[in-house]
């Protein structure tokens, strides 16, 4: 301790702190004072004597005063003495605690996100090693090597399948599972589910066309959808472009009843466009890749799952343990239609039988001759035959975890897809070659330098990701009462390198602080000098995309309210053509200008955050951005004030409850200013305040079974802000169709949640009110 005392006769100390200790489980809140002498905030070393200071005593006119002066001195230096000998012996007894491992002490210096990466007034404490973030940082950097990368990238050479559950993808399992032990992880352990999967039939999907009593078969691709319905439909073929709701718009006053519908691929899932065409009153789905967005892809059919939602759809709600029994029930997301994809040589000939409107200018592609539907004298029809099968299947997450020293308890989980449907080299390949490099680097900095992170960090490898991320859902429902409470952050490596020359990214409002404090400190690899920070700009946040269906990190957002960050690089207006395909090969991976350095740099970014994550003292998780969040929705929701008024409604409350919630961070961040950071106990009530922020925009008044992804922000259904904000706008151009009560649910819904966000992160029950 750097405690000491000095006092002055008649006069006040020249210097003065004070701090409160963060609020007791009795509410109490306790206050300490402390004096500080000016020559002790200097400091001292350990085990140097301390000595009190005094300023010169007055005259004094008597020789009795002189003699009462002079027995006070020798009092206060006896008690000077006191104390200078029990701190030092104090302190010297904590030294020897930690040098022979008998107790825990501090490891690593203090810090607060709020303080700048290389400022040099972080607060150290006892107990060597000593590791201050730029240190850290640096040796991560020096550690991570693109032949590692290579080498590891190369284990997906000479694939034609990983599919999960098969041979491929047991055996890779395996490989990991020996890679992760190979480093000496303080945990390796798998984790087996039992699902089930709709795999290609014994034959393969067929497209044809019907006319003039004649069938014509276009196409019997090897590719196939899961989850499609099985058998043959027959329909009139319509274009709808992507297949989002304003497509379908263009549309209004057509009827697409009983027919198939033809999209191209991208701007939205699969399973979304499935979800709208299902929703017009269509039968079947087909979706091929427009050489337009897609360069080089005029024979190719990608693979994709037609299930709206994640994990397996047939034990919505329940993991899929093999001891679990389960009611017969299935996910409300499967689509119960045809779905299959096709070529874009094959769309052109169908095309080219179609006669009747053209295509809006907008919807053009780079087939010639696109039109939107057959003339109303064609009697030209589309057959579609899915011969796909459902099959049970074992698949494996792997595990590894580095303990954290101080709350082992609390951990930063790092994943990567493992399995593909074809060679997958950047859907599965590069992420798994990231999340080994990223393991070897960690554990040799925690065995061999010596650092001692905080909290735990879990490598994960993840089976049937191509199916929607099922692996990562499974582990999530499996262990949902307890997750929440104890992982903090969840870092996506999927699909991290689909080209270079941009940045995409997705994550949760708590990350951006760190994220962008983590790309000032990252070459951008494809330049001689610069951070990417400076490639992305001052207003990178604004191109932050939502995290959809098909990222793994949606889940544990959405479904599980962690925070989430995944980061990538691509191509500027042009996507990276094989993915999905027989095609995503290393081979033509490797076109991808200086692809192992960009690797290593999407590599330093998940790296820096997992281990700033576990370094600071204060959870590096940025909650009063959710303020900005909540402030900007409601900017979005003052144009339809009045015509909520004239239901009789009012937007305040919600209003209202923004303001609380702001209150709230106001609180907190005073909490954290003014507490003992270096008492455990304090830290870890407030930690844990921080890290349930993004838990509590879970929807409590939604049923995880019926209604999964309950996040108000990220989610999926009625009650996100977002479709709030979707039924207010039909006031101004639709009022006749606005359904008034389910308004006032969402409005409710929005408002409560909210307030119940805020009321957690105050903390205390007596600090809360339901007053508005």
């Amino acid at each position: 301790s750097r405690d000491c005392l000095s006092t002055q006769f008649n006069g006040e100390p020249k210097s003065y702190t004070r701090f409160s200790v963060a609020r007791q489980t009795d509410g109490d809140n306790t206050h300490v004072e402390m004096n500080l002498s000016a020559d002790d905030e200097e400091g001292g070393e350990m085990g140097r004597a301390e000595h009190p200071h005094a300023s010169m005593p007055p005259r004094w006119r008597s020789g009795k005063n002189f003699c009462f002066l002079i027995i006070a001195a020798v009092l206060l230096l006896l008690i000077g003495f006191l104390i200078g000998y029990l701190s030092y012996r104090g302190r010297m007894q904590k030294a020897s605690r930690c040098l022979d491992g008998s107790s825990k002490c501090e490891m690593t210096p203090t810090a607060s996100y709020l303080a700048d990466d290389n400022e040099a007034d972080e607060e150290e404490v006892s107990g060597p090693p000593v590791f201050y973030w730029p240190q850290l940082k640096d040796l991560l950097s020096d550690k991570l090597s693109a032949t590692h990368l290579e080498d590891n990238l190369r284990q997906r050479e000479n694939k034609y399948s990983v599919e999960a559950g098969q041979s491929e993808d047991e055996a890779l399992a395996g490989y990991i599972h020996e890679q992760f032990s190979s480093f000496f992880l303080d945990e390796v352990w798998n984790d087996e589910h039992y699902i089930k999967l709709q795999v290609k039939g014994s034959s393969n999907n067929e497209v044809s066309i019907l006319e003039n009593d004649k069938e014509e078969l276009l196409e019997s691709p090897e590719a196939y959808v899961a989850y499609s319905k099985s058998g043959s439909v027959t329909g009139k073929p319509v274009y709808v472009n992507y297949g989002l709701k304003a497509d379908f718009q263009k549309l209004e006053g057509i009827s697409l009843n009983g027919t198939i519908i033809i999209f191209r691929a991208g701007k939205i899932t699969l399973a979304e466009k499935v979800a709208n065409a299902k929703e017009a009153g269509a039968v079947g789905v087909l979706m091929f890749l427009d050489p337009y967005d897609y360069k080089g892809t005029a024979g190719l059919v990608p693979f994709g799952h037609a299930h709206l939602g994640t994990g397996d759809p047939f034990t919505p709600g329940f993991p899929s343990f093999n001891h679990t029994q389960f009611p017969p029930v299935e996910s409300s997301g499967l689509p119960h239609i045809a779905v299959q994809t096709i070529s874009s040589r094959t769309a052109g000939q169908l095309f080219r039988k179609m006669d009747g409107q053209e295509c809006f200018q907008e919807w053009k592609s780079e087939i010639v001759g696109c039109k939107v539907m057959p003339s109303s004298a064609n009697n030209m029809t589309v057959k579609l035959t899915v011969n796909n099968a459902m099959v049970d299947r074992k698949i494996l997450n792997i595990f590894g975890a580095i303990k954290g020293f101080e709350e082992p308890d609390r951990y930063v989980v790092i994943g990567a897809q493992r399995d593909s449907w074809g060679p997958g080299a950047a859907k599965a390949g590069v992420g798994t070659a990231m999340l080994l490099e990223l393991t070897r680097v960690i554990s040799d900095i925690v065995k061999n330098e010596g650092y001692k992170p905080r909290r735990s960090i879990i490598f994960a490898s993840w089976s049937a990701g191509e199916y929607g991320a099922v692996g990562a859902t499974e582990w999530l429902e499996g262990y949902s009462a307890t997750l929440h409470a104890k992982a903090f952050t969840y870092i996506n490596l999927d699909a991290a390198v689909l080209g270079f020359n941009q940045m995409r990214i997705s994550a949760s409002p708590l990350l951006y602080t760190l994220l962008e404090r983590t790309m000032r400190g990252v070459e951008d690899p494809t330049k001689d000098s610069g951070s990417l920070y400076d490639r992305v700009g001052l207003d990178w946040v604004k191109t932050v995309v939502p995290p959809g269906l098909d990222n793994a990190a949606f889940p544990f957002l959405a479904y599980s309210g962690i925070p989430v960050v995944s980061f990538g690089f691509c191509n500027k207006d042009e996507e990276y053509p094989f993915l999905g395909t027989t095609q995503d090969t290393v081979g033509n991976l490797k076109k991808i200008h200086n692809l192992y350095h960009v690797m290593r740099a999407a590599a330093e970014v998940a790296g820096q955050i997992a281990l700033r994550l576990t370094h600071d003292h204060e959870l590096f998780l940025d909650f009063e951005r959710y303020s900005d969040e909540l402030l900007a929705f409601q900017e979005k929701l003052l144009p339809y004030d009045e015509d909520v008024k004239a239901l009789g409604l009012t937007l305040h409350w919600l209003f209202f409850a923004r303001g609380d919630f702001q209150r709230a961070t106001d609180e907190l961040r005073r909490d954290i200013g003014s507490s003992d950071r270096e008492n455990k106990i304090i830290r870890r009530v407030l930690n844990d305040r921080i890290m349930k922020v993004e838990y509590d925009f879970l929807s409590p008044y939604l049923s995880p079974k019926d209604v999964p992804f309950r996040h108000i922000f990220f989610g999926k259904g009625s009650h996100t802000l977002q479709s709030l904000l979707d039924n207010l706008k039909l006031l101004q151009t639709s009022p006749g169709s606005v359904d008034v009560n389910m308004l006032k649910e969402q409005l409710a819904l929005a408002t409560w949640t909210i307030k119940g966000a805020a009321n957690a992160l105050v903390g205390d029950i007596w600090n809360t009110d339901n007053e508005f």
